[in-house]
């Protein structure tokens, strides 16, 4: 009998999904910098913590070494190593809304290899956040700010190649490729994870970027892929680079600079606009009902724990 799962879930009970993940992925920026520790030994803890997560809410993965499932591993694994790093060099505000470049790529990577493609609205978004991305280089920075800009910059091209290798995955099981990213990860960062003890007063970070800014997030994310585009499943989550820089000024002072306060501010007008324009065309007539968040994830959890292959 067939069980109920994400594919089944209705496009607001996706759009839930997308909302929580964003909240915890906001979480990223700050923990990363409060932990002092070599940057590529917290992209491999992290993944080595986060891979039983993925495993409990998966039980039995079914790998199926597809070029989209390998291509999105290698993605995921240069997205979360590449924001590590520019978290570590750069501001956090530089790293998030450097990243949010995202769906200038996803456009141009969608209408070919999804068939999704981007409207007049969708572009004239994608230019103002191609604008505001240039205000960043205008801060005086050193040499490591610009590296953690440029290393912010792949990180947004490798997100972006990741949503659209999940989402070639929608008919599958794209979870597999969020754990065969993780083992990835964990496997070129183990050298840099065994060569100093972790820092005790950094442990409690660590943990949570693994369980929830990682693993609940990307649960949350995959669940909500199937049932969305991918600039939309790029577009909707825009509370994260909002909240990000956030985070990271209330505990700890960090301010951006004052262009890359402008070209966040540039960045983010542009994506909630077109969001909004988005919700506008789509939030009427989608009456599609599905099971809530947490049951069609609780249910999906259930069928593949009891035997299913």
């Amino acid at each position: 009998m067939k069980t109920a799962g994400p594919s089944t879930l209705s496009r607001s009970a996706a759009v839930a999904c997308l909302l929580g993940a964003a909240f915890l992925w906001s979480l990223g920026g700050l923990l990363i910098k409060w932990i002092p520790w070599d940057a590529l030994a917290i992209a491999g803890a992290r993944s080595i913590i986060v891979i039983p997560v993925i495993l409990l809410y998966l039980g039995r993965p079914r790998f199926t070494w597809s070029p989209a499932q390998i291509g999105g591993a290698a993605a995921y694994a240069a997205t979360v190593i590449c924001f590590v790093l520019a978290n570590k060099l750069t501001t956090a505000a530089n790293a998030i809304l450097l990243q949010y470049t995202a769906p200038l790529y996803v456009a141009l990577l969608g209408g070919p290899l999804l068939g999704e493609r981007a409207g007049p609205a969708a572009w004239a978004a994608l230019a103002g956040t191609m604008g505001g991305m240039a205000l960043f280089f205008m801060d005086g920075l050193g040499a490591g700010g610009l590296r953690g800009n440029l290393l912010a910059l792949a990180s947004g091209l490798s997100f972006a190649l990741l949503i659209v290798m999940l989402r070639l995955q929608k008919d599958g099981s794209p979870i597999e490729t969020v754990l065969l990213g993780n083992i990835v990860t964990a496997v070129v960062c183990a050298p840099f994870v065994f060569r100093t003890a972790p820092p005790g007063e950094g442990l409690a970070a660590l943990v949570i970027l693994g369980v929830f800014q990682l693993g609940v997030a990307y649960i949350l994310y995959v669940a909500a892929i199937r049932r969305v585009t991918a600039l939309e499943g790029v577009l909707i989550p825009v509370i994260e680079p909002l909240l990000n820089p956030l985070w990271v000024f209330l505990a700890l002072g960090e301010r951006p600079g004052p262009w890359a306060f402008a070209g966040g501010a540039v960045v983010l007008v542009s994506v909630t606009l077109y969001s909004a324009f988005w919700a506008g065309r789509n939030g009427a007539g989608n009456g599609d009902h599905g099971p809530s968040v947490g049951a069609a994830i609780a249910l999906r959890t259930s069928s593949r724990n009891s035997g299913g292959s």
